[in-house]
């Protein structure tokens, strides 16, 4: 397949999009980019140790520096942290040239998911279900404001592979 617009995958944490954009960019034969992982790559350190040594802000302004970077590349799938919808201006960046997408679960399947790794600073702590649903009140409307949306609690990822090549396809 031949995109010439990226595929943008958002969503909570725990939703699939490493897992899914690993799968979709090797049936579409593209660069899969994960925004998580370059960020760590860059700053030498883990999100986590990001988070506490310089705090949230200073992240989510490396976030947005990427957002506005990959957003000018082509035919690729990425994966965004979690928060990347917090600022609007990473949707625009993401949006200018990609098929954004957002992929959702239920509150138990995201804690389920995201139980195992220790990768997830917004949860430390004591009760992560909770944490969980209080980051879904304030993030939802953002999310819901994300056209395409697929639901990945109970598919398997090959259906949502496939459920997410035909999307792209439909806008390149």
């Amino acid at each position: 397949m031949n995109h010439r617009r990226n595929l943008v995958l958002l969503g909570f944490m725990g939703t699939g999009k490493s897992a899914l954009g690993r799968r979709v960019s090797v049936l579409a034969g593209c660069p899969f980019l994960e925004m998580d992982a370059e960020l760590e790559r860059r700053a030498g350190r883990a999100i986590s140790r990001i988070f506490a040594e310089d705090g949230e802000e200073a992240f989510r302004n490396l976030e947005s520096q990427l957002a506005e970077e990959w957003g000018k590349r082509e035919g690729a799938v990425i994966a965004c942290g979690g928060g990347a919808v917090l600022r609007e201006e990473n949707l625009r960046a993401l949006g200018r040239n990609g098929v954004l997408a957002c992929l959702t679960a239920r509150p138990e399947v995201i804690l389920a998911r995201t139980a195992r790794s220790p990768k997830r600073p917004l949860l430390a702590g004591e009760n992560p279900a909770q944490k969980i649903r209080d980051l879904l009140a304030v993030r939802a409307p953002l999310y819901a404001k994300i056209p395409l949306q697929i639901d990945t609690s109970d598919a398997d990822l090959d259906t949502l592979a496939e459920q997410l090549l035909d999307a792209w396809a439909k806008e390149n």
